[in-house]
């Protein structure tokens, strides 16, 4: 049979375990900046886990050219994780795009154990091409890192409009 001080004892270290997990769930609405310098908002999730957003590219377009692009996404629990996985996709913007181009990214959401946030992703670019000919230059794939933009709580949440 197990004396107070005991059952105490378990009991303070489950209250801790539960309270270092909470602190390091990971949430993936608000704003990131990519390692490259990119720029993505995603809203806050729905029920279902689905978002929205934007991303400004610095890589896709010349500054003059650059113009945020809509995304739409699931995270893979609706309920919060603490290293949830999600998907997305955004449907490239440009003032003078002569091609239509989107790209689908997946990926996963990290807490270190400082605290920081980082969204690991891989993507795959997709280019119209003029024939199938072409296509073996239509495809694109690489890597993301992101981390939240500085100045914003970890739990704070954005809309895609840029409104609080």
């Amino acid at each position: 049979m197990m004396g107070k001080i005991g059952f105490s004892l378990i009991l303070a270290l489950a209250l801790v375990t539960l309270s270092t997990s909470s602190e390091r769930k990971c949430v993936l609405s608000g704003s990131w900046r990519s390692s490259v310098g990119c720029k993505m908002v995603v809203s806050e999730l729905s029920e279902a886990g689905a978002f929205s957003g934007s991303y400004l590219s610095v890589a896709m377009a010349p500054k003059a050219d650059r113009l945020p692009s809509r995304l739409h996404g699931i995270q893979h629990s609706a309920s919060p994780t603490e290293q949830p996985t999600f998907g997305f996709t955004v449907k490239w913007q440009f003032s003078e795009s002569p091609t239509d181009s989107m790209s689908v990214f997946v990926g996963q959401c990290f807490v270190d154990d400082q605290g920081e946030e980082t969204l690991q992703t891989m993507w795959l670019l997709r280019q119209e091409v003029g024939s199938p000919s072409a296509d073996w230059k239509a495809t694109r794939v690489g890597t993301n890192v992101f981390t939240r933009s500085k100045g914003q709580n970890m739990g704070e949440s954005m809309r895609s409009d840029g409104a609080r």
